[in-house]
């Protein structure tokens, strides 16, 4: 077995990292995001056990690079990097990510009646509608964030029946 492992360690880190290369880009160039997205988190999952094989597997010329202080100091720019690159993509604060989800949330922080008119409807026909779809609570001055989550539902659940509602 250790050979067995010995053997697909290094193959297997290549391999699953150049996965994540290739769907990391897709996501930074916002290429096919709903294929890609779930496919990086789990490959970057599954990359931690062939990365510990590999480690293990080549664990003397690694304890040689410990030693060297350039180890050290690449590491300590990475991470000064990957700070940086955080702060630098956090600012301006709000939502990142795709768009859609960014109007969403600007959709259902508003209340029935000031949505409703964007929606070619009056607010009482759009309450009875969410309240139709399962939002026992839709009322038509409340933000309909509150109305779901009085209701045991969710943003996804509000955009089925907000479409619904708008649909002939």
């Amino acid at each position: 077995m250790p050979s067995i492992l010995q053997r697909y360690a290094t193959p297997l880190t290549i391999g699953l990292f150049l996965v994540s290369l290739v769907s990391g880009l897709a996501l930074f160039f916002h290429i096919w995001p709903g294929v890609f997205h779930g496919m990086h988190e789990l490959v970057g999952l599954f990359l931690i056990v062939p990365f510990g094989l590999h480690i293990w597997r080549n664990w003397r010329p690694l304890a040689n690079y410990l030693a060297k202080p350039a180890f050290s100091a690449t590491i300590a720019a990475c991470l000064v990097a990957a700070v940086g690159v955080g702060r630098v993509s956090s600012i301006g604060g709000g939502r990142h990510g795709p768009s859609q989800f960014a109007l969403l949330e600007a959709l259902t922080a508003s209340t029935p009646a000031k949505l409703a008119p964007a929606l070619g409807t009056d607010a009482e026909t759009l309450v009875a509608a969410l309240r139709a779809h399962g939002f026992v609570t839709a009322v038509v001055d409340a933000p309909l964030t509150e109305i779901a989550a009085n209701s045991g539902k969710d943003n996804g659940d509000l955009a089925s029946a907000l479409a619904a509602a708008v649909s002939p």
